[in-house]
């Protein structure tokens, strides 16, 4: 197991906007950076990180938490599994203690596949380099393409043994499970329940997910003969779902985010290629089709996409589709097609980089006029085809959110494909007005079965009165106000906790254990606030206050999203404010601390009293004794007294 230390060591250098941002292309708003989220689609950012905090909030879908948090959810890691890839990401030996027996047959199992899947990376990088038919097959093939040594060992490149069982008997020797070689498709099971190589006598081309580990292979045969075929890939498996991995991602994010750019290939040696022509910024779709997974994973990073074809017109059509969905996602999308029918490899081999570098920036056609071209091609004169066309076209046009770009493609438009503008213009409107009433027909029957769509936000004028909306409603909709009382009591504790008292005496007194103080007598209901109450209670008594982040990677999850739910702060006082030219000054929430300390206790305090007269009400509808129902009423008498004078501290009920 991992030490206390190492994992204390790890959460301490750990910075959150280092890490999100190698998975978030993060702009810098007021003190906070934002981006898209990753864990849900959006076109508007809503996803803040907060440095001085250390923690993370989608204002859209409610995720949060702090860097380990990001790193369990986004890549589905366990705990020790994220501890071990931000130990390594910032060079943090991980120390662990001696495991027994019965840990290590509890080792998480995904983690295994993880484990084995990098052991099989290795295994074939070893066959290439260190025997001599992995040099003499494989390394040579490689060298043949016109790959460096260097480019080779930077994607991490190998060769299978073209026999049946080398890999299978390696990973038994090393103490690996035939069900998980059948799993991740490292190996294939016979009818006879044996297992067999799946990628023998092939090269390798290693598959990373974002994070950098080794998730699948593919393998491309060597061999002439047409009954085999030219690739293999692994199949999908619980660490790999091929329409949400883009390859090359894990080794192009910095240049893509760097570059505000993304070139998009199709397959494994285009990339290989331009990486050693010194382009970085590319991945591949590996062969197949655009998914929505893949376009979601690519405009973390960029909203510039330029597609780079090969001469085939038929391959071509078939990912006009594909492309659309780009533009449907918001991204500006271009392509540049190779001449007599190379591809992105081809052509770097052919011309040489410096060549190829200047052809990929000159050569570059915005997507919609590329389609139009291609498809005007086909149709020629025939009236039915261009009718088509037209339609294909402003069909493309109208997925576009941006309307400025929309106005400026259909005046192009319609000089190219000879047909007046307001022409257009009516078929863009009949295809808006189908697809809405389409999805108001979805909506309608989402809406008979039930949804778990989160109501809007709505914004308030007043930037206090906003800011006291986003302390306690954001957080806590659909709870009660006593909830909301005890968790706006949390709030305070979290982000002012150690500040010092500076009405009472000397300020030397945090604020912390004077408000636990003034609230000895409340009892909370609300579990995951009494969990945090309680934690500042016991650490009170030693004369500390826990620090916020010892709440955002607690055990109990209910506590961890309490902690990032009342540290997290969607709204910003705008800097055209509070300065010299506009006279306009808004306090900060800081600047007031005594009235929000003391107005929380006087509200949680009268809440408690309404509560507990509304039980003496309970109690006095049932039969009492006379002795009885005086104390109850003496009880009720002094409870309404302490709520009246609680009201007066608050000023809002008027005494006549």
């Amino acid at each position: 197991m991992i030490t206390q230390e190492t994992i204390g060591k790890v959460l301490d250098t750990a910075r959150i906007e280092e890490v999100v941002g190698d998975f978030v292309d993060l702009k810098k708003r007021g003190s906070s950076l934002i981006g898209n989220c990753p864990f849900h689609q959006e076109k508007t950012p809503s996803f803040h990180v907060s440095v001085a905090k250390g923690i993370y909030k989608c204002f859209g879908c409610g995720v949060g938490g702090d860097a380990l948090k990001f790193v369990m959810e986004l890549e589905k890691y366990s705990y020790p599994e994220a501890i071990r890839y931000l130990a390594t990401k910032y060079h943090i030996e991980v120390e662990e203690t001696e495991r027994t027996p019965e840990q290590l047959v509890a080792q998480d199992r995904r983690e295994s596949l993880y484990v084995l899947s990098q052991w099989a990376g290795k295994f074939f990088q070893q066959q290439l380099w260190e025997t001599e038919l992995g040099q003499s097959i494989g390394l040579s093939y490689f060298k043949e393409r016109g790959y460096r040594e260097d480019i080779i060992k930077k994607f991490e490149l190998g060769y299978s043994p073209d026999q049946w069982t080398a890999l299978v008997d390696a990973a038994k020797s090393e103490g690996f499970q035939e069900a998980y070689l059948a799993e991740i498709g490292l190996a294939v099971v016979r009818d006879d329940k044996s297992l067999y190589d799946r990628f023998r006598g092939r090269v390798i081309f290693p598959i990373h997910n974002l994070t950098g580990r080794v998730i699948g292979f593919g393998g491309r045969t060597l061999k002439t003969e047409k009954s085999v075929p030219k690739y293999v890939n692994s199949p999908e498996s619980e660490i790999y779902h091929k329409s949400d991995v883009l390859y090359g991602l894990s080794l192009a994010r910095k240049a893509i985010m760097d570059a505000d750019l993304c070139y998009l290939v199709e397959g494994y040696a285009d990339v290989i290629s331009m990486h050693q022509a010194g382009v970085e910024n590319v991945v591949s779709s590996s062969g197949t089709s655009l998914t929505s997974g893949q376009i979601k994973l690519l405009s973390r990073f960029t909203k510039n996409v330029v597609i780079l074809y090969d001469g085939d017109a038929a391959g071509i059509k078939a990912s006009l589709r594909g492309t659309d969905m780009l533009l449907e996602e918001g991204l500006n999308v271009k392509v540049l097609l190779f001449p007599d029918g190379n591809d992105p490899d081809s052509y770097v081999q052919q011309v040489g980089s410096t060549a190829f570098k200047e052809y990929i920036q000159t050569q570059q056609e915005d997507f919609i006029f590329y389609k139009t071209h291609i498809l005007l091609q086909d149709a020629q004169d025939d009236p039915i085809k261009r009718a088509e066309v037209i339609r294909d076209v402003v069909e493309s046009i109208s997925l576009i959110p941006d309307e400025i770009k929309v106005s400026l493609f259909i005046k192009q438009c319609s000089t190219l494909l000879d047909i007046e503008e307001r022409a257009l213009l009516t078929e863009l409107n009949k295809i808006r007005i189908a697809r809405s009433k389409e999805n108001d027909r979805k909506k309608n029957l989402q809406s008979r079965h039930g949804s778990d769509t989160p109501p809007a936000d709505f914004l308030l004028a007043d930037p206090e009165e906003r800011q006291h909306h986003d302390q306690l409603s954001s957080p806590d909709i659909g709870l009660t106000s006593e909830i909301r009382q005890e968790r706006e009591i949390v709030r305070i504790l979290l982000n002012y906790g150690s500040e010092l008292v500076s009405w009472e005496g000397d300020g030397s007194v945090p604020i912390a254990p004077y408000l636990l103080q003034n609230i000895n007598d409340v009892d909370f209901v609300d579990k995951p606030s009494l969990t945090i109450v309680e934690e500042f209670k016991r650490q009170a008594e030693n004369f500390e206050v826990p620090e916020a982040k010892f709440f955002l990677s607690h055990e109990d999850k209910d506590v961890a999203e309490l902690a990032v739910d009342c540290m997290a702060t969607q709204y910003e006082i705008s800097p055209n404010w509070n300065d010299d030219k506009r006279k306009i000054y808004v306090s900060e929430e800081s600047e007031h601390l005594k009235e929000l300390v003391l107005q929380a206790i006087y509200r949680i305090k009268k809440r408690k009293c309404a509560v507990k007269m509304a039980k003496i009400r309970e109690e006095m509808k049932k039969p009492q004794s006379s002795e009885d129902m005086e104390i109850l009423l003496f009880k009720y008498q002094k409870l309404k007294e302490a709520e009246n004078t609680l009201g007066q501290f608050l000023g809002n009920i008027v005494i006549r």
